[in-house]
């Protein structure tokens, strides 16, 4: 079975491990400064708070935007539902948009559309790794006030017009999931250049508490901390952080790869005109994390294509049923029909593999088992 994701460590990322493991702090030391500082280099902002996971990055980011009970954020429902949980964990309530029929990612009139007065939050998603129309989103969000958030867990090291994912929004989180651009085992990080809105990030990574003098209430003496606010345990170990900077020394080469992939696909895969194969906007420069065709015609094939691909040893997934179609959102309410274009690119939706670690037999395998499985069950 090739599966549709895999991470790649090599010697480097175990020999960075046992480094740490032979050293005395196994976490909340020195490498966690490092891994941000990396995180930083690569994309241009000005600091980083990691964390343990990309819905602890997504949590800690809102929190750091101040978003609380009885505020609204708009964003994608063709994403995983840790997008707008972390609204709900905090008390706030979501809207969802549609989505651009090209990308997949937030449809900006549609966004703009779904603004009300309790609107605080503007969260885009990177869709398989091809950034979000930011401009068009930033134009939104200025207009009406709001915060623009990046949810790029599939996107560290995309651009858009030559700008680096992570300066392209007021915040901006990612996740180091391992079929991810790179992987922590779990982790993530929030991104800004707004100095406040890191020290906020990191305070409630650590449970709110404070060590430095300078924002204490009280001095009783060396050993004192104050916690401030409520915050949680969110914090990503040295053991991590070193598997995170080993990875960003090969990140360049990941992406590569996937492109190279992409284009193996594209270029393989073009005749077929029972599938619709993913699209590069121009300026857009996608980091690839799923290469996502979609099912043309009878929607309701995608099942049986489906199943036919796993059957012949393909791993392929679906992503993403739309978050408002789980049962949990139903029972809050929400019902299909939101979203018409996000539901029917769900309803046509097959991720095929896509990994840097891929053989070149390995996508040729795939492109072969796609093409005979595309005639004869959608042909």
């Amino acid at each position: 079975m090739i599966p549709y994701g895999r991470q790649w460590l090599d010697d480097d990322d175990f020999a960075a491990v046992a480094d740490v493991l032979r050293s005395d702090h196994l976490t909340t030391g020195p490498l966690v400064e490092r891994f941000e500082a990396a995180l930083c280099e690569l994309t241009g902002c000005t600091a980083a708070a990691v964390v343990n996971s990309g819905t602890a990055a997504l949590h800690a980011g809102y929190a750091a935007l101040g978003l609380g009970k009885g505020d609204r954020i708009v964003t994608s429902p063709l994403t995983f539902a840790a997008t707008a949980n972390a609204a709900l964990y905090l008390g706030a309530e979501v809207t969802f948009a549609d989505v651009s029929d090209d990308t997949g990612n937030l449809d900006p009139a549609a966004a703009e559309a779904a603004i009300d007065e309790r609107t605080r939050l503007l969260v885009a998603v990177d869709y398989a790794g091809h950034p979000a129309d930011y401009p068009a989103l930033r134009r939104v969000a200025s207009k009406r006030g709001l915060s623009l958030v990046a949810d790029a867990a599939h996107s560290l090291g995309a651009t858009l017009n030559g700008t680096q994912v992570g300066k392209l929004a007021d915040l901006t989180t990612t996740s180091f999931h391992p079929v991810k651009p790179i992987t922590t085992a779990e982790g993530g990080a929030v991104l800004s250049d707004d100095t406040a809105l890191i020290a906020r990030a990191r305070r409630f990574r650590t449970h709110g508490i404070v060590r430095e003098q300078a924002s204490m209430q009280r001095d009783e003496g060396p050993w004192y901390y104050e916690m401030q606010e409520l915050g949680w345990n969110y914090r990503l170990t040295d053991l991590q952080c070193a598997l995170g900077v080993s990875q960003m020394r090969k990140l360049a080469g990941f992406l590569q790869r996937r492109r190279q992939i992409a284009v193996r696909y594209d270029e393989a895969l073009r005749d077929c005109a029972t599938l619709r194969l993913p699209t590069q906007r121009s300026g857009a420069s996608s980091g690839y994390h799923l290469y996502v065709v979609r099912v043309q015609g009878d929607a309701t094939k995608r099942r049986p294509f489906f199943e036919r691909l796993r059957a012949r040893g393909l791993g392929v997934q679906v992503h993403y049923l739309p978050v408002y179609l789980h049962p949990y959102y139903e029972r809050l309410g929400y019902r299909a029909g939101l979203c018409p274009v996000a539901e029917d690119f769900y309803a046509r939706a097959v991720s095929l593999p896509m990994f840097p670690k891929m053989s070149d037999a390995e996508i040729d395998r795939v492109i072969e088992v796609v093409r005979e499985v595309a005639d004869e069950i959608l042909g």
